[in-house]
């Protein structure tokens, strides 16, 4: 703002759009203090005008609770507020929190209007459009709550990167796309400018700050006005019915005639006049963009606000470079037409255009390197930035020969020509090579309901599923990819640390029966994107579009895939219904607490009434009543007989389900002590499903190891955990077969390495702790089990440690309070008197050690089948007893 000294002590004077002066009646506060919002004429004074000045926030403080929003750092300002870094404390994820300036919080009517704008905002979802999670309020603090991008502005982009043509088109590309679909949705942003524009490091450009967004009224704004119906200064006319359709969408919007909203230097003529704007509005601004990429400056020019919007009503913008392709000026000359009726009427002309010309640039750069090498391209400066192509340049040699002959230069071209088709051939080569190797993220759950994290969590491990099922993909195994959930990543670091070339990310948003599911994948070997898309479906569609996000994920990958991509397209149910439910079962079963494991067995069910041919929800159902006796939440003759019924039902409709022949194997090897039926199961769900991470545990946790197979048992774990290596139970359970093997030194070394993954994980303190038991650092193994049972007193296998280690050290009381404990216990819950019979063996007491272990075997007990080879049973091994046991059990000695 350019301020006129007047003659008056406490008066000062403005330039208002158009370049008149104007006076104020008392002295303004200096502008430093705050931000100059929009300029409007002062209805009660005539020819004055008001100014709607928005004072800065104060700052807020790290560790600050807005909402349930936890303050992190202040990461940006501008007129509609402070933003910050945030951590969502209820969804696990972090967030961009713009807290909103307390002057325009307190202006009822515009903050209503806001608020409704941008709920109609939040509903746009784009790869290239940020997502609104959230507009509140609390303890009289309004923000918006949006997701945080890791990336940087366009023009710090620009500043930092190389860019071309090429690069400023894909931009201008990304930028037109997301404006389209806001458009189409009848949203207008009114902000476009560099700031607004953000840039993830492998390429994705997203739109920010729909926050000023007016929504479009009637829809037919959004998509540009036929000149036949507008004035000549681009204004809309009257209607057949005699309504002005620019003063129906004032009273429609509520947006005050005459206000100026928006950044002065890329404003439209229209709303530099305070005009209702519509679509084509931003495609002013747009154009504005993309020339400032182009030459660095601004196509207007100006020393303050006002002059900038006076030369924006008034000049024309400056010639572009005479080395910017024609193609591109066209374009932009197009989009800076001053009467927005000869402009481009809908963004979805310039999104054409601009793929058009990036595309016969390509052609033209290709042929021109290809058939005349020895050409230099033109400099190209794009703000203020050295050009790929520039710095790439190879120029002639000041000293060469000034008129070589014929020959030479033939050979010279010809050298030339067969190096650059040596080139592009080679990079050709590589940028067709398939990806053989994929992560799909924890897709994000864009709404604010924690009810409905099931679709997100069900549909990226559905999709791991499946993907899983093709010969020539390497799939990051859930467990692995879990560990990013609701945290900031990045797709080169992920794929980094998986070891894998692509990372597929993506966002779902369901309101009421819509479902809008949003994709991403990127080739990290490169840090590009190679395909994104959004699915508007609704619920009922998920089973069907979850299927088609499989089979383009395949295809974009180029896989070259076998058969009819069965592990793609089998149709496990085609029920959509009873697919959300068969989601709901998977998600509860992971938390692993009893009440969830019952409520997963209660959605399956709830699944297969629905489609009773649902085999793979029939054997998810035998996974859960598998695994409930282990933790122990039910006991054996509870459990597995339905384990059993469940596993052959999924057997009887599909026999080729891997799955369901590794639930059937667990339950013939624990409950049936059928091991010749165990293994001819194991071995043919690995025959099925090579890859199954779980088939091959399990192999090795209820068969190899509990049967002596030591050596095999390792291999089959070693195999399981290269599959899913971040899966705790896993990598704990293998600390215990190490020790069932008589390698307690590496059994250590591995419950460390669980431990060092999550270091309260109650499995891996369990395993450490028998590990030193064997170990006889009993002390140990008290410290690390009074820790945990301080905060969980009734934990069960802690507390076996922890009466084993008293029993050793001669604290018998102490031991036999942990026994007591557990009778107290078995009142309400099921407890296996397998850990008294070891707690017993401790105490020197054979008698009762083995009257415990005589009713384990009659319960058949869980961990009944590992007696065998359970150093802790080297106590009662000598006794006959014993040998009759593993008789009983089909166990040789």
């Amino acid at each position: 703002m350019k301020w006129v000294p007047s003659g008056g002590k406490d008066e000062k004077r403005f330039l208002d759009p158009l370049g008149r002066l104007i006076e104020t009646e008392k002295s303004q506060p200096s502008l430093p203090d705050f931000d100059l919002i929009s300029i409007f004429p002062d209805d009660q004074s005539p020819g004055c005008y008001q100014m709607l000045l928005w004072s800065k926030n104060m700052k807020l403080e790290k560790g600050t609770l807005v909402s349930h929003y936890k303050i992190l750092s202040e990461i940006g300002k501008g007129g509609m507020g402070e933003v910050y870094l945030a951590e969502d404390t209820k969804l696990d994820r972090k967030v961009a929190l713009k807290i909103l300036p307390k002057e325009f919080a307190e202006d009822a009517e515009r903050m209503s209007r806001f608020v409704r704008e941008a709920k109609s905002a939040s509903a746009l979802n784009h790869p290239n459009i940020i997502t609104i999670h959230e507009i509140g309020e609390s303890e009289g603090t309004n923000y918006i709550a949006t997701e945080f991008i890791d990336g940087k502005t366009l023009g710090d982009h620009a500043k930092d990167n190389s860019l071309n043509y090429k690069s400023a088109l894909d931009i201008a590309i990304q930028v037109a796309s997301a404006l389209d679909e806001a458009h189409q949705a009848g949203i207008v942003h009114r902000d476009i400018k560099p700031d607004n524009v953000m840039i993830r490091e492998n390429g994705l450009v997203k739109i920010l700050d729909f926050g000023i967004a007016k929504l479009s009224e009637p829809p037919a704004l959004a998509g540009g006005l036929n000149s036949k119906s507008s004035d000549d200064n681009g204004d809309p006319s009257a209607h057949a019915d005699g309504s002005d359709l620019e003063a129906k969408t004032a009273i429609q919007s509520m947006t005050t005639p005459g206000m100026i909203i928006g950044t002065a230097n890329y404003m439209s003529p229209e709303q530099a006049k305070g005009k209702v704007v519509d679509a084509r509005s931003d495609i002013f601004s747009f154009g504005v963009v993309l020339y400032e990429m182009l030459e660095g400056k601004l196509p207007f020019e100006g020393e303050s606000a006002m002059e900038m919007i006076g030369a924006i009503l008034k000049d024309e913008p400056k010639p572009l470079d005479d080395n910017v392709p024609n193609e591109i000026t066209s374009i932009i000359n197009k989009c800076l037409q001053k009467d927005r009726n000869e402009r481009y009427q809908t963004i979805k002309n310039v999104l054409k255009d601009l793929r058009d010309t990036k595309q016969n640039l390509e052609l033209q750069n290709l042929m021109k390197r290809t058939i005349s090498p020895e050409k230099e391209e033109p400099e190209t400066q794009i703000l203020q930035a050295t050009t790929v192509d520039n710095a790439n340049q190879t120029t002639t040699s000041q000293t060469a020969i000034a008129k070589p002959t014929k020959k030479y230069v033939a050979v010279v071209v010809a050298v030339l020509l067969i190096s650059a088709i040596g080139y592009f051939g080679y990079n050709y080569y590589q940028s067709t090579q398939p990806i053989n190797s994929i992560a799909v993220l924890p897709f994000e759950n864009s709404g604010s309901d924690a009810d409905t994290e099931y679709l997100s969590d069900g549909l990226g491990e559905s999709l791991i599923y499946r993907l899983s099922q093709l010969p020539n993909l390497k799939v990051s195994p859930t467990s692995s990819v879990f560990r990013y959930k609701g945290k900031q990543t990045d797709a080169v670091t992920v794929g980094n640390e998986l070891g894998v070339n692509a990372v597929l990310t993506g966002r779902i948003v369901q309101r009421g029966k819509g479902l809008t599911i949003s994709v991403e994948l990127v080739d990290v070997r490169k840090n590009k994107l190679i395909w994104g898309e959004k699915y508007e479906r609704k619920l009922s569609e998920l089973l069907a579009t979850q299927r088609q996000i499989a089979t383009e994920i395949s295809q974009n990958l180029r896989l070259k895939l076998s058969g009819n991509e069965q592990g793609l397209t089998k149709p496990y149910t085609n029920n959509n219904e009873a697919y959300q439910l068969y989601l709901k079962g998977r998600y509860h079963f992971a938390k692993r607490t009893k009440d969830d494991m019952l409520k997963s067995i209660e959605y399956l069910q709830q699944a297969i009434q629905l489609d009773p041919n649902f085999a793979l929800a029939y054997a998810r159902i035998a996974d859960v009543y598998n695994q409930m006796p282990a933790y122990p939440f039910l006991s054996s003759h509870e459990a597995f007989p339905k384990a059993k019924a469940a596993a052959e039902k999924a057997l009887e409709i599909d026999p080729s389900l891997s799955e369901a022949h590794t639930a059937m194997a667990n339950v013939l090897a624990v409950y049936d002590w059928n091991w010749a039926g165990a293994e001819r199961e194991f071995k043919r769900a690995i025959e099925l499903n090579p890859n199954s991470a779980d088939a091959h545990f399990r192999y090795a946790q209820v068969f190899l190891s509990p049967t002596g197979r030591h050596d095999e048992a390792i291999r089959e774990m070693n195999r399981a955990v290269e599959l899913e290596p971040l899966d705790l139970a896993m990598s704990a359970l293998f600390s215990q077969m190490l020790r069932f093997s008589r390698q307690n030194d590496r059994a250590i070394e591995q419950a460390k390495k669980t431990l060092d993954l999550e270091p309260e994980f109650f499995l891996g303190i369990y395993v450490l702790g028998q590990a030193l038991i064997i170990e006889g650092k009993y002390q140990e193994a008290i410290d690390i089990s009074e820790k945990v049972l301080s905060k969980n007193p009734n934990r069960q296998f802690i507390l076996e440690n922890a009466a084993y280690a008293y029993a050793k050290s001669g604290r018998r009381k102490e031991a036999e309070e942990i026994i007591a404990k557990f009778r107290e216990i078995a009142k309400t819950n099921f407890i296996s008197t397998y850990y008294t019979a070891i707690i017993y063996s401790a105490l020197g007491d054979k008698e009762k050690a083995f009257a415990e272990l005589q009713t384990a075997a009659e319960n058949k007990d869980w961990s009944m089948q590992q007696m065998k080879v359970d150093p802790l049973m080297d106590p009662l091994r000598d006794d006959p007893r014993f040998k009759d046991l593993l008789k009983r059990m089909n166990l040789p000695e």
